[in-house]
């Protein structure tokens, strides 16, 4: 992709993402974004169908970038934090897609995808380190915790990343390894 393309798909997204912080996505038109972007409607229509469209290479560009971060830090032995901290990272270095992304209609349905990943390797490595508990239960503990990761994860952007990645991802996995009682009363 050349720079000019590069600069074009950027700047009709970050007005749609400054548009859509306003507004609901369905009130938010390509002659809308065009006019503030200042591009005729056929460059719009080069890169994206409409504004959904446009949210869902928006999404899928987000998950690519998380798994390249997950592969990066691929290793069986890896800590489940190192995970959690890629997600929360590029959370961070992208705040404004992240907050669009995480609460669109005020549901998570976003960390899902996302999350996957995490969520398989988590369960494999469970069932290699503990052969003597079902699958079933491996399964269940995996929901848990990966439910309870989707809230921590979207509390976090909606209190405007008012902490460091690292500060979210121990208090994931300190609740993961330890559990509510011992991560509230550890003092």
């Amino acid at each position: 992709m050349d720079r000019r393309t590069k600069y074009t798909k950027k700047v009709i997204e970050d007005t749609f993402i400054d548009l859509i912080s306003e507004k609901d996505i369905s009130k938010v038109t390509v002659s809308e974004i065009c006019k503030i972007a200042d591009i005729n409607r056929a460059t719009f229509y080069r890169y994206y169908l409409d504004v959904f469209d446009l949210l869902d290479k928006m999404e899928d560009e987000f998950v690519e970038k998380v798994k390249d971060a997950y592969t990066i830090n691929d290793s069986d032995d890896q800590p489940l934090s190192h995970y959690v901290i890629a997600l929360l990272n590029i959370c961070y270095e992208n705040q404004k897609l992240a907050k669009i992304l995480f609460t669109v209609n005020g549901k998570p349905y976003f960390l899902n995808s996302i999350l996957q990943e995490a969520y398989n390797k988590c369960k494999i490595r469970w069932t290699k380190e503990r052969p003597d508990i079902s699958l079933d239960d491996i399964e269940y503990a995996t929901v848990y915790m990966f439910n309870g990761t989707l809230g921590i994860v979207t509390y976090w952007i909606q209190s405007d990343f008012d902490k460091t990645s690292e500060e979210v991802a121990n208090i994931i996995t300190d609740l993961a390894h330890y559990g509510i009682k011992r991560f509230i009363y550890k003092k």
